[in-house]
């Protein structure tokens, strides 16, 4: 059954350097901001945790301009959780038993610690039979993950992520150390995708029944956050 007060648990990247560029990078705060206070307004307890632990980079291009309105989703995050962001457990700390559902918020940080960092937890999620939501580069947390029998957790499952064609024309594909749509559809994974930068979400569902709910790219944050809302209230479930 459903708790009527569902307890969500959000991981976050620790990875703060682009590569050899050197530059910035870490969580793209609107995959983050958006999706957190969506479903805390629906009644879901959220907590916040990184793969390593303390301070969470936050990629300075997703912050908000200055003139952005007060009621702005990152706004508001930098406004009243700033403190989440200098402190949160790691990845090591929690347990999937503790929750009911796990979201992964994007951002490129996560193609470098991601995949590892987050696989047990993944892990545990799925055999659980409980929801895991992903966000454009978040879906590099399912990569290093496997179902008991060894297999991908992905494989023969319906998702998408930031494709091959955003990465390029983003100007990263270069950069980044593997490319998500590429890499998914090599675990098996039967991939998805809408036009570069539009919102797209997909689910299905795992031989555990856990629900692996997957959105392309900022745009898709909150029709994520909306699905997972959804399959936690007892929603409508995609078919196997």
């Amino acid at each position: 059954m459903t708790p009527s007060t569902p307890r969500i648990l959000v991981l976050t990247t620790s990875h703060a350097r682009l590569g050899a560029t050197g530059k910035p990078t870490g969580v793209w705060l609107e995959e983050l901001a958006l999706p957190m206070h969506w479903l805390a307004e629906q009644g879901a307890v959220i907590s916040l945790a990184s793969v390593a632990g303390g301070v969470i980079p936050l990629d300075p291009a997703s912050l908000p301009p200055a003139d952005a309105p007060h009621s702005d989703p990152r706004r508001r995050f930098l406004r009243e959780h700033s403190a989440l962001l200098a402190d949160s457990p790691a990845v090591a700390e929690v347990r999937a038993d503790s929750f009911d559902a796990l979201l992964l918020p994007g951002g490129h940080g996560t193609v470098w610690d991601l995949p590892d960092g987050a696989a047990p937890l993944v892990e545990a999620f799925y055999a659980a039979g409980k929801p895991i939501a992903a966000v454009c580069h978040g879906p590099a947390g399912l990569v290093g993950a496997r179902r008991p029998d060894g297999q991908p957790i992905v494989s023969g499952l319906r998702v998408n992520a930031f494709t091959d064609h955003e990465e390029r024309l983003a100007g990263l594909d270069h950069v980044v150390p593997f490319l998500l749509e590429s890499r998914l559809s090599a675990l098996g994974a039967r991939f998805e995708a809408g036009a570069a930068w539009a919102p797209y979400c997909t689910q299905d569902v795992g031989g555990s029944g856990s629900v692996i709910i997957t959105g392309q790219n900022p745009a898709s944050s909150a029709a994520v956050a909306q699905a997972l809302w959804a399959t936690l209230a007892g929603g409508q479930r995609p078919a196997a």
